[in-house]
């Protein structure tokens, strides 16, 4: 036998199975088929061995999914396919640069009331897990992506993308263009979009119910906050804390921490510079928070328009000059309110890990986090009030401080987790301001 007949007589002599596709939901309407083939050698009985190929029918993951689509208010319709909850939602689109870190974003507060549009094409690649939450549940009405990732890979994950949002209520859509939306948000600014699963709506009645909604005007803020006063107590854990100030730290301080939808990394990290925490409800009185005897106060992040929060705004202004007070996002929104200026509604807002700022006191430049659709004008601030801080891509500002009232702010996510860690110093600073208040030591 020559050796290239024998290497077809056993190719031959065995039965051999290809699965195509990925374990799956079968497909009733699709069977397994198998082929018969015959391989003769060239020995000298001329016998024929039938080698069998079968192709087990097991359906892809993306053959099974629903469609779904989105309507933006500008007449564009999106057709995509379904993951996580079923429904109709209507929000305000924004999209997201950042890299990493999409449970964080997801279970950001900030982001009620919007759509979130990832720009990284891939999402759901490590799963979830009960660790790096931001808060108790998923707060944005849908998640935008270009692919959902069907392959989880990562050691503390504990479910996927998909089952997660499932459970949480909130609708996924993939495999859209999020390149061609993104430059749509860009060039037009944010838009509101309706997202959907129920195929029988039309998408003029879609567009009718995404043109009826508006986030300006909106107060979000008692959708995501505490309605009753609670202590927070863990610092970041000793494996992932990077901050040497943090680590040599001795000190304590009573920091109460207004919710107008914070984060669970700006606790940790405030605990970790030796704060003790004293979370209160965005409506709690200046009265009552005094009565606590803080040595600080925290104005957090939040969703919804900062202007029509006028009940944060005069709670701010009372506490103003009594303790050192630091704001972070929504929190310096309603800080520079109180400090007589005003807020606008940006063209399509900051929202990413990328976003790069500059410390007018040192020249220092830091990337941030960012996530805000609103910003103080810096023109209606009184003089007393200094920019610290302003953000390089459109120069806005991202910070203010007002020395004499002990009250220091920033736009942007000091905390930020995944990261970057550029702003971290933020808490080092507050907590500075109060051993300065009380005639202490600063760090250097």
């Amino acid at each position: 036998m020559s050796s290239c007949s024998a290497h077809h007589h056993h190719q031959a002599s065995f039965v051999s199975t290809q699965f195509r596709g990925r374990v799956g939901k079968t497909s009733l309407k699709n069977k397994a088929s198998c082929s018969t083939s015959t391989s003769s050698s060239s020995s000298s009985n001329n016998s024929g061995r039938a080698g069998v190929r079968c192709f087990a029918a097991i359906s892809k993951p993306w053959d099974v999914q629903k469609p779904c689509k989105l309507v933006l208010d500008d007449g564009s319709v999106w057709q995509g396919k379904a993951f996580g909850a079923e429904g109709t939602k209507i929000g305000e689109v924004v999209f997201n640069t950042s890299l990493s870190g999409y449970q964080e974003i997801l279970t950001d507060p900030s982001y009620a009331g919007q759509f979130v549009l990832f720009t990284c094409p891939h999402i759901g690649n490590v799963g979830i897990n009960p660790l790096d939450m931001e808060s108790t549940k998923v707060h944005m009405g849908a998640t935008l992506v270009r692919h959902e990732a069907l392959n989880v890979s990562n050691y503390r994950s504990t479910q996927s993308l998909d089952t997660y949002l499932k459970d949480q209520g909130v609708i996924g859509i993939s495999d859209i263009d999020t390149r061609a939306i993104t430059v749509r948000l860009r060039e037009k600014g944010s838009l509101n979009g309706v997202v959907t699963t129920d195929m029988s709506i039309s998408d003029d009645d879609l567009l009718k119910m995404s043109k009826g909604y508006d986030i300006v005007g909106k107060d979000l803020i008692g959708e995501v906050c505490v309605n009753e006063p609670y202590k927070w107590v863990d610092p970041t854990g000793s494996e992932w804390e990077f901050a040497e100030k943090a680590k040599s730290n001795k000190d304590k301080f009573n920091v109460v921490c207004f919710d107008f939808g914070i984060k669970n990394n700006i606790m940790r990290r405030l605990a970790s510079f030796g704060c003790e925490l004293t979370v209160v409800p965005a409506n709690y009185s200046a009265e009552d928070v005094m009565k606590l005897k803080p040595d600080g106060i925290l104005f957090s992040n939040g969703p919804g328009d900062p202007s029509a929060a006028p009940y944060a705004v005069e709670n701010c202004k009372k506490l103003l000059g009594q303790v050192p007070v630091f704001g972070i996002c929504m929190g310096h929104q309603v800080l520079g309110q109180a400090f007589g200026g005003k807020t606008f509604k940006m063209k399509f807002g900051h929202h990413g890990g990328n976003h790069p700022v500059r410390n007018e006191f040192t020249q220092a430049v830091e990337i941030s986090a960012q996530n805000h659709n609103f910003a103080v004008d810096p023109n209606s601030l009184p003089k007393e009030v200094k920019v610290s801080h302003l953000n390089l891509n459109d120069g806005t500002c991202a910070g203010m401080v007002w020395e004499e009232k002990m009250a220091m702010t920033i736009q942007y996510h000091p905390e930020a987790s995944p990261g970057p860690h550029d702003s971290d110093n933020c808490f080092a600073q507050f907590v500075d301001m109060i051993r300065a208040s009380k005639g202490m030591a600063v760090s250097r």
